[in-house]
């Protein structure tokens, strides 16, 4: 079992910045594919930025070029750095990791950008 625990949501202005964490219960090397998804309201979750075991990472074209996906393994955290946010960027934004073919997922963190 694999606990996914977010934070780092919040009201920010168009233009500005937040980074999300995410910290996982146990050690991110036992981990496969992890990433970020939002939904908003009336829409289909989404896909935002993934990160494979090797590093690889693949964003919504919608986001490239200003969020950035990275992990810290001593902290067993993923993070999602978040800059020149626009309203449309606004929604519940969801940790996800995959292990042993099992999808987890946190319990969200809302992101709010005002125009």
């Amino acid at each position: 079992q694999v606990q996914l625990v977010e934070s780092g949501g919040g009201l920010v202005q168009a233009g500005g910045s937040l980074r999300l964490s995410c910290v996982a219960s146990v050690s991110l090397f036992t981990l496969n594919t992890m990433g970020w998804y939002r939904q908003a309201p009336g829409k289909e979750r989404e896909l935002v930025a993934v990160i494979t075991s090797g590093a690889s990472t693949r964003y919504a074209d919608s986001v490239k070029g200003r969020f950035t996906i990275f992990r810290v393994f001593a902290q067993r955290t993923l993070y999602l750095q978040m800059n020149s946010l626009k309203p449309e960027d606004t929604a519940v934004y969801y940790c996800n990791a995959l292990s042993q073919a099992v999808n987890y997922w946190g319990q969200g963190t809302q992101v709010t950008v005002s125009s």
